[in-house]
């Protein structure tokens, strides 16, 4: 199986997720972290990410006479390359993007079935904004999203941090207008 084709589940998508920051887990503490998926899910579906070069080995013992995995997240796997992308069809990005909102939604389900959940508190949103922007404007946007994002991407776990999913959404909803109006035509 591929790398698209591995990262294109949600359940294989959310463990990647779960594993971001540099963190080393067992499958035990991912089940945890996702308690909507049942274990054996779990387990198959961190088995196949192994075997695909996305998570590795980052150690083993016993536990009551078996042993126990920790995985890692080999960040650089995890990856669908630019080439990748831009070959996609439209029923491939119908596909993709339905992932995206299913994954939204399980993780979002599960974070208010947690018994602390607290969306105010917690500064939970999910506005969208309508805005008008040429090409230009478009790319200094994206260019300053990203700027922002990297900034923080890299953080590992700590204390005090707590693991967040963003999801920057961004398309055209309309075809480009054209030209202004020439003000002495009108």
């Amino acid at each position: 199986m591929d790398t698209v084709d591995l990262l294109l589940h949600p359940v294989r998508l959310r463990v990647v997720h779960a594993m971001t920051g540099g963190r080393a887990l067992t499958t035990t503490e991912l089940c945890a972290l996702l308690p909507d998926v049942s274990k054996a899910t779990v387990y198959r579906h961190v088995g196949l990410l192994a075997d695909g070069g996305i998570l590795e080995v980052d150690g083993e013992h016993r536990v009551r006479g078996a042993v126990e995995r920790r995985y890692r997240l080999r960040p650089e796997r995890a990856v669908v390359d630019a080439g990748t992308a831009a070959s996609a069809t439209p029923d491939d990005h119908r596909r993709v993007f339905a992932l995206a909102m299913a994954i939204l939604l399980a993780e979002f389900n599960a974070y208010l079935d947690r018994g602390d959940a607290d969306p105010a508190t917690d500064l939970v949103g999910y506005r969208q904004h309508a805005i008008w922007l040429d090409e230009d404007e478009r790319a200094q946007l994206i260019g300053e999203l990203r700027e922002v994002i990297v900034r923080h991407i890299g953080n590992e776990p700590e204390p005090g941090r707590t693991r967040h999913l963003l999801s920057p959404i961004l398309f055209p909803t309309e075809p480009p207008s054209g030209p202004p109006p020439d003000p002495e035509r009108a």
